[in-house]
């Protein structure tokens, strides 16, 4: 089966909880196939802007999970000085799936972000059944300590860093920008914020108490509440915490509610925090995110306040 669409339907399956009942042992097959083929790179590098540059796999740490790629902007008369600003983005997959390079992940942000200067990092973590969500969230203030150190190779600004991510990578994201332990013990600098696109994991405790809830999240966080809260978001959030849009999804029952949540906590703190809820599923916040819209044109909006 072709790889890309193996990809495809495993994002489909998992964005939308649209898994219909396997009735074969040829299904559960075909499943756990394309969860193979997400965690591999791309067969095609992800389309580029014209004169756009990538270098791929750049290291922040030991382990080969532990890398990102990095899209440069066209080099042009027009071009910003030295200190653009960085969008980190962190894929989802349910802990355990995905790929920096999946469909949806680089090609309409890059198509929409690099023409204006911005330079956009694309990285993987290491994942379940090995890797818990608060070590996987340790694996992405890593990479932020590591672009840090490497953007001005970039002609970037290492404190112009904003965090994006999607699904369970808006999970990690926002919790790195909820706890200033987490980058700090990275050795990286506070980044500018946070984008996260349709987590339904900001308060873990609650999600977890639910009666039923999808097989994902236990496999995800295990039975112990200790590490429930070590890795909630709305736990850890604290008067030190990055500045956040929460875009959700309205088409879900629980990540507006979390979101909404998230961002009254962070009122009494004195932490900005937006909530855009969108009439998208939780596949095309994502997959949409880039194309000419107003989505795209508020997550902008948002963006610039916080790098200007």
């Amino acid at each position: 089966m072709h790889t890309s669409l193996l990809r495809f339907g495993l994002l489909f399956l998992l964005s939308c909880n649209a898994v219909p009942m396997a009735q074969a042992q040829g299904f559960r097959e075909w499943l756990e196939e394309a969860r193979q083929a997400s965690r591999q790179p791309a067969a095609t590098p992800p389309a580029l802007p014209a004169g756009a540059r990538a270098l791929r796999d750049v290291a922040y740490g030991s382990d080969p999970r532990q890398r990102f790629d990095v899209y440069l902007p066209a080099r042009t008369r027009n071009a910003p000085a030295p200190g653009a600003p960085v969008l980190l983005f962190v894929h989802g997959g349910g802990w355990e799936n995905g790929n920096k390079d999946n469909p949806g992940v680089v090609e309409d942000k890059a198509a929409y972000w690099l023409p204006k200067g911005y330079i956009l990092v694309s990285t993987n973590y290491r994942m379940r059944p090995d890797t818990a969500p608060l070590d996987q969230a340790r694996d992405v203030a890593r990479a932020l300590a590591k672009v840090q150190q490497l953007a001005p190779q970039w002609d970037a600004d290492p404190s112009r860093v904003v965090l994006i991510g999607h699904s369970a990578g808006a999970h990690l994201a926002a919790l790195v920008g909820a706890s200033s332990a987490l980058w700090r013990e990275a050795g990286a600098g506070k980044p500018r914020g946070v984008v996260s696109l349709d987590s339904g994991a900001l308060d873990v405790p609650d999600l977890m108490r639910r009666p039923r809830i999808p097989k994902l999240y236990h496999r995800a966080f295990g039975g112990n509440p200790d590490d429930w809260i070590a890795a909630s978001p709305h736990h850890q959030l604290t008067g030190e915490a990055v500045p956040m849009l929460i875009v959700c999804s309205t088409r879900r029952p629980d990540a507006c509610p979390q979101g909404r949540a998230l961002a009254g906590k962070a009122a009494k703190l004195g932490v900005r925090m937006e909530v855009l809820p969108q009439d998208l599923s939780h596949r095309e916040i994502n997959r949409e995110l880039g194309e000419i819209s107003s989505y795209t044109k508020a997550v902008d909006g948002f963006i610039r306040s916080l790098v200007r």
